[in-house]
């Protein structure tokens, strides 16, 4: 089966202070995006087969993709194997959750060549914070680390997405915040009452101040966007890549192309959320 694995973006991330178990304690509203990696996924009779084009990324044990499979197939008792094609488009620890919806990918292709009784959200938890919510719908609050999802109705936004190929770990983003960054809850009614109505939305990424003291240029892009006319221009995730909002997809797919060709080497794509 060949199935789209979306990438995400946060509308609004706040970071509410630090748990006693080292982790952060999170409020933020997902989306995912029309945009993606592609996978192909096959039954063989035994074993785990991975190959990955583009991105440079090794399909190895640490893959993602193929701890995803191993940890299905080990739960449901090895029933058969794997082959899994990645084709990976999106850039590599940009803060679009590319690797966390690989693996959500291939489980739920395993549920479907394997049935089980197996809760795939227990699953995907053990792979990483981010895994449970590709899961499911396409709008979706989260708290805890991200792993406490409050389904929502979908909304139809046009985004430009740009990545200007610097690599941002969340070790590295989480690592440079203080108590006094620490914000409160975001108002994901006003939220996404602001984006179906075309305003600047009320929303923050607490991470935004940690990781433009790293990379400085990431501010500097980010009001390059607003000058462009994007509005609710923001980080996603722990970055690198900032989006921005359109009033519609021909006005993305346009301010996209201006993007490109003054910055032929950065990832630019106009996309929508997934409604």
């Amino acid at each position: 089966m060949e199935l789209l694995a979306p990438a995400k973006v946060n509308l609004g991330l706040s970071v509410l202070g630090r748990r006693p178990d080292g982790y952060h304690e999170l409020h933020t509203l997902f989306a995912a995006l029309r945009v993606g990696d592609r996978l192909w996924v096959e039954a063989i009779p035994e074993g785990i087969e991975l190959e990955v084009w583009g991105r440079g990324l090794p399909a190895d044990t640490n893959n993602l993709v193929y701890k995803a499979a191993q940890a299905y197939l080990t739960a449901a008792g090895w029933p058969g194997g794997v082959r899994v094609v990645l084709e990976k488009n999106l850039p590599l620890a940009a803060g679009l959750g590319g690797g966390s919806s690989d693996a959500a990918a291939v489980l739920r292709a395993l549920s479907q060549l394997y049935p089980s009784a197996l809760e795939l959200p227990g699953l995907a938890l053990g792979l990483g914070a981010d895994v449970p919510f590709f899961l499911g719908p396409g709008l979706a609050e989260g708290r805890g680390v991200g792993e406490r999802l409050t389904p929502l109705p979908p909304i139809r936004a046009a985004l430009v997405l740009v990545n200007p190929g610097i690599a941002v770990s969340a070790a590295e983003a989480y690592k440079g915040l203080t108590p006094e960054m620490w914000q409160p809850e975001l108002d994901v009614a006003g939220v996404v009452e602001a984006i179906q109505v075309g305003e600047e939305p009320p929303y923050w990424n607490t991470l935004e101040r940690s990781v433009f003291r790293l990379h400085p240029y990431l501010e500097a892009l980010k009001q390059e966007l607003y000058r462009l006319g994007l509005r609710g221009v923001l980080m996603s995730g722990s970055g690198s890549t900032l989006f921005g909002l359109a009033r519609d997809g021909a006005e993305a797919g346009y301010l996209a192309g201006v993007l490109r060709d003054k910055h032929p080497g950065f990832w630019v794509v106009a996309t929508e959320t997934v409604s």
